[in-house]
């Protein structure tokens, strides 16, 4: 769905962008003011251009009709620079009427039309192109060159008359086009200048809304798994030292109980550390990777047959060493939730040059285990991060298995290919 782009928008983004004021008091004025410049420039126009515009008199032609041609020549003048006020949206049409008084004016005598051109021309390079205005310049110069080598020939028009005629017509828009083509360049690239900045200024606020919505997640990833990891053992372990009947075990479950609240509290502090609203921002880099192994004998201190298995040793980037401790921390708790009955849990890690592979077995699910949570989703979007696969599923004898395949440098596939490439 579209979003309409309001006035405040507008002036929001103009002020963001800090644009300097217009220079000059009358060019701001005539640029807040369109109409009332175009009006103004069209009555200058008439009155340059009635000065010129009356007709040679001629002793034979009779007075009424020398009268009526005299009212002729000053309706189309009158008409011909009212077009002026349309010369922003549509400037072909004063070119147009000033080509026409020029080509009058080769029979009559009239020259109304010389400042009509000027102005004609330069509104063609500043409201349309400078491809266009050069366009209609030569279609004109060489109209009004070519008509009137045409009547000098004929003997309709005196030759100094003609020449004077055409060559100020081609002198004059030429000016005009000159002149426009370097207005209409310089507007059109401040303006194209104007627009890239409200570009860049928009892809500045999208690229901090997509990091925002990324830290989001990679926090609610992070509170899910301290969270649910950590509060399943103290859960398992209150629930053995209430069910115990020697002192001695019951306190060593309650300290142990503590110990994991205290290691979560503090795991929970470092991350939301970078949501405080400080002057010096906090890298958002992921915390200390917790170790496949105080994950498994936290779950073997709560009473589960938890089991490590390392085979192999590389190293990797502390992304993936990251996602292998959520990983492992992730499985290990659905196993205590979701598996009590469970006779072994075993995690098995398994190192290569390229990959490392991460295995999480357990043997007492019982039902339907969902696969819409927040922990499968944080996980996928985990092995993801570092360009790796995940997959849970039940699978014979009763058993779940986790298993995820991550590459140990993280480093995503094209990247390996430009590696590859430069090694070649």
């Amino acid at each position: 769905m579209s979003r309409t782009r309001s006035r405040s928008d507008s002036i929001r983004e103009d002020e963001e962008l800090r644009l300097p004021r217009a220079p000059g008091l009358f060019r701001r004025f005539w640029a807040r003011h369109p109409l009332f410049a175009d009006i103004l420039l069209a009555l200058i126009c008439l009155f340059l251009s009635l000065a010129p515009a009356a007709p040679y008199p001629d002793p034979s032609l009779p007075e009424g009709t020398y009268i009526a041609l005299n009212i002729a020549t000053v309706a189309m003048v009158a008409i011909g620079c009212s077009t002026l006020l349309w010369r922003r949206r549509a400037p072909l049409g004063p070119f147009l009427a000033a080509v026409i008084l020029g080509t009058v004016g080769l029979f009559t005598g009239m020259s109304g039309g010389i400042v009509l051109l000027l102005v004609a021309c330069y509104g063609v390079a500043v409201y349309r192109s400078a491809r266009l205005a050069w366009i209609c310049y030569g279609i004109g110069a060489a109209w009004f060159l070519g008509f009137t080598t045409v009547l000098m020939l004929t003997g309709a028009t005196v030759l100094q008359v003609g020449l004077d005629t055409a060559l100020s017509y081609v002198a004059l828009g030429l000016i005009g086009t000159l002149v426009g083509v370097n207005v209409g360049d310089r507007k059109r690239y401040l303006l194209a200048i104007i627009d890239r900045s409200r570009q860049l200024l928009i892809e500045r606020d999208q690229q901090a809304q997509l990091a925002a919505a990324s830290e989001r997640a990679r926090i609610a990833r992070e509170m899910h798994d301290i969270v649910s990891h950590s509060l399943t053992v103290i859960v398992a372990l209150s629930e053995g030292a209430a069910a115990t009947p020697d002192r001695e075990q019951a306190r060593k479950a309650a300290a142990s109980a503590a110990d994991t609240a205290r290691g979560a509290l503090t795991e929970m502090r470092s991350m939301l550390g970078v949501l405080r609203d400080d002057e010096s921002p906090l890298p958002l880099a992921p915390m200390q990777p917790v170790p496949a192994r105080d994950t498994v004998e936290t779950a073997q201190r709560a009473g589960y047959p938890a089991t490590l298995t390392v085979v192999g040793q590389a190293e990797v980037s502390p992304a993936v060493a990251h996602a292998i401790g959520r990983i492992v921390q992730e499985g290990v708790t659905n196993a205590m939730r979701h598996a009590p009955t469970a006779k072994t849990i075993a995690v098995r890690l398994e190192y290569t040059t390229e990959t490392v592979t991460i295995e999480i077995v357990n043997d007492g699910v019982a039902g339907e285990v969902g696969s819409d949570g927040f922990g499968v989703r944080g996980l996928s979007e985990r092995a993801a991060h570092v360009h790796g696969t995940v997959r849970s599923a039940p699978a014979d004898g009763g058993r779940w298995v986790l298993r995820a395949v991550l590459p140990t440098s993280g480093s995503t596939p094209a990247a390996r290919r430009e590696t590859m490439e430069d090694d070649g």
